[in-house]
């Protein structure tokens, strides 16, 4: 029942966006066993957010580990939203977390774990044209001009958009990586 109803709710919220809206991206991971599983459901909450609407998603990306390597690989995936002007990036943010929770996520209090193993992770990475220095939602994400992972599926939905002046592709010029089809070793 509950599905059924997130299915009504989503196309109520689809058909009245009438307002201004802001186009941000938000990029998926996950390296569990089942993480294909895991972005797919992630993907579905976002469809349920309210004043929300998904409008592209990348495709999928099989990302050797960063920073933390002595894990899975990561499924990655970046999603193209449409929000409604009344979202801030700090009320998003914080619907991405009840969202991740939802999805089982369970933040470790281990620093050195942060980038470790975990069955879904929702990063904002652009909120529209906006900046922000809030310590909860930095926007844009400040490490996403850094990663293959986030910047090659960002140039699938948003190759036009501008991270600091320049575009994705731009930015990825300038990294080290290697990219196997959907493999993307960095």
């Amino acid at each position: 029942m509950g599905k059924i109803f997130d299915s009504i709710r989503a196309n109520v919220y689809k058909e009245a966006m009438t307002a201004p809206t802001i186009t941000v991206f938000v990029c998926l991971g996950s390296n569990t066993p089942d993480a294909a599983h895991m972005l797919f459901l992630a993907v579905e909450r976002l469809r349920v957010l309210p004043r929300a609407r998904v409008d592209a998603l990348s495709g999928v990306y099989l990302t050797e580990p960063q920073d933390y390597a002595d894990q899975p690989w990561f499924h990655n995936q970046v999603v193209r939203m449409e929000l409604e002007a009344d979202w801030t990036p700090q009320s998003f943010v914080q619907a991405l977390l009840a969202e991740e929770k939802l999805l089982g996520r369970q933040r470790s209090s281990d620093p050195a774990l942060r980038f470790g193993p975990r069955c879904i992770d929702m990063d904002l990475l652009l909120f529209g044209d906006r900046h922000c220095d809030a310590p909860e939602s930095i926007v844009p994400h400040p490490r996403m001009c850094q990663r293959a992972f986030v910047l090659i599926p960002l140039c699938d939905v948003g190759a036009a958009c501008r991270i600091h002046g320049r575009t994705p592709a731009q930015w990825l010029a300038g990294l080290k990586y290697r990219q196997e089809g959907r493999r993307i070793f960095q």
